[in-house]
């Protein structure tokens, strides 16, 4: 993925999570990106509160909000206690450079990432994430993890799906403004999980 991200790119993520270390990693190509879309493929972040027959998914979905400060496997990366700096930049990079959608349906979307330039359109998929896991910058716990490239022709297909779920209303809640909040306040709250843990 860091050499297909380049200047000017178009970067379209549909993904269960989103991790500001995983934004870290790929800093540099993301700060020079025209555009960063995310969708949350599953309700996250969303102003919907669940029924109470439903509140087994709210596990699910508190697991999901959580990793945008890390997930289980990136406690490395939280004890190097940069997690400040690494939320103030991500904020900063969000409020010029990207917008969050979350999925508000009880319908499955597949996780998947475009990448488009003048030069270039392409697809990977699966994407489950965008985590230090899913970047292939940690291990986590996978035997594996294949993601395949669809490159033009073939890409076409999932751009043009990323396009028609960003624009349904029915389907999508903006949730950017909760995300740079959310991130803003990271360190405060990664503490107060450290102490109630």
């Amino acid at each position: 993925m860091e050499v297909t991200i380049s200047k000017d790119s178009k970067v379209s993520i549909a993904a269960a999570c989103f991790s500001m270390y995983a934004y870290k990693e790929l800093k540099k190509q993301l700060e020079s990106v025209d555009e960063f879309r995310f969708i949350f493929t599953s309700p996250t972040f969303v102003t919907e509160k669940a029924e109470k027959q439903k509140r087994e998914f709210y596990i699910p979905r508190l697991s999901r909000e959580r990793s945008l400060y890390g997930t289980e496997f990136e406690i490395k990366l939280r004890n190097e206690m940069t997690q400040k700096a690494i939320a103030k930049e991500c904020a900063d990079w969000i409020k010029g450079k990207a917008r969050f959608k979350s999925n508000i349906t009880g319908e499955n979307m597949g996780g998947f990432m475009t990448v488009e330039n003048e030069n270039k359109q392409v697809a990977y998929m699966p994407i489950n994430g965008f985590t230090t896991v899913d970047i292939g910058c940690e291990r986590g716990n996978n035997s594996y993890n294949m993601i395949n490239r669809f490159d033009a022709p073939f890409s076409a297909s999932y751009m043009q799906l990323f396009e028609t779920l960003w624009k349904d209303k029915e389907k999508l809640q903006d949730v950017t403004d909760v995300i740079i909040e959310n991130i803003t306040t990271a360190t405060m709250r990664i503490l107060r999980n450290l102490f109630i843990l």
